[in-house]
């Protein structure tokens, strides 16, 4: 079965939605290209030196301060 998660990003977006990605990660045209078809509001982070992985392990690359900004901002109401 082929499934394409983005064909239907409507359903989901205009809700907030966070896009964190690796500057050098193989899989950042995906991270693009739903940031691309989302609704606002949305945000796209890059970040430096983290590959496709590395989000996961190296917390010391983990977006932290962006995770819990988003997250107050739009959980609040």
């Amino acid at each position: 079965m082929n499934f394409y998660p983005f064909d239907d990003i409507e359903t989901i977006s205009p809700r907030p939605m966070l896009f964190i990605t690796g500057d050098q990660a193989h899989s950042k045209e995906f991270s693009v290209d739903a940031y691309a078809r989302a609704a606002e509001p949305k945000e796209l982070v890059w970040v430096p030196g983290a590959g496709h992985v590395d989000l996961y392990d190296r917390v010391t690359l983990i977006p932290f301060d962006k995770l819990t900004s988003f997250f107050v901002r739009h959980l609040a109401a």
